[in-house]
């Protein structure tokens, strides 16, 4: 738990009274600073998505300039451990995804260390 300035108190670091954008005012936000319908903006979306998820499924990645690439992940079978009564479980192999953050969009979030 970390305490910033005011006092408040936060699990991620983050002040307390940030609060992340919702889909619908992402959406507002390209919406009006391209001077298009809200319906358009909600459009481009769903098509990145879509596009993104073709993509991926073609060639196992989808690179997005300027942020990163989404990745195909293969994950082997491994020996795990029931919490509650700690047996040892298989846990089965399976594919997921992964993001990478691009080095431009880190390096704009998280300054290089000196």
């Amino acid at each position: 738990m970390v305490t910033n300035k005011s006092g408040s108190k936060s699990n991620n670091g983050k002040p307390a009274t940030a609060k992340r954008m919702s889909q619908s005012e992402v959406i507002n936000h390209f919406a009006e600073k391209f001077e298009m319908k809200r319906a358009d903006a909600k459009e481009f979306f769903n098509e990145l998505a879509a596009l993104a998820g073709k993509e991926v499924k073609r060639n196992g990645e989808f690179v997005m300039p300027g942020f990163g690439k989404i990745v195909l992940a293969k994950r082997k079978a491994r020996d795990g451990r029931n919490p509650a009564t700690g047996e040892t479980i298989k846990i089965p192999a399976k594919t997921t995804l992964k993001f990478r953050i691009g080095k431009a969009m880190k390096d704009s979030v998280v300054p290089a260390k000196k």
